[in-house]
C-alpha cells in the first residue's frame, strides 16, 4: 500500500494540472463557440435589415 501512496503522491499534481488545463480549455472553446454563434446571428439579423431597407427603397423609385 505504501508503494500506491509514493505513486499517488508523484502523479496527483500532473493529473491535478492536466484537469485545470482542461477546464480552461474547456472554457474558453465554449465561449468562443457561443460568441461566433451570437455574431452570426447579429451578422443575419443586420443582412435581413439592409435588405428590407433596400426593398423599401427600391419600391418608393428611390436610388
Amino acid at each position: 500500500m505504501e508503494t500506491f501512496w509514493e505513486y499517488f503522491s508523484v502523479l496527483a499534481p500532473s493529473i491535478g494540472v492536466g484537469l485545470i488545463f482542461w477546464l480552461v480549455m474547456h472554457s474558453l472553446f465554449r465561449g468562443d463557440a457561443k460568441e461566433r454563434s451570437a455574431k452570426a446571428r447579429a451578422e443575419e439579423e443586420e443582412a435581413q435589415e439592409w435588405a428590407r431597407a433596400k426593398a423599401e427603397k427600391s419600391d418608393t423609385g428611390q436610388n
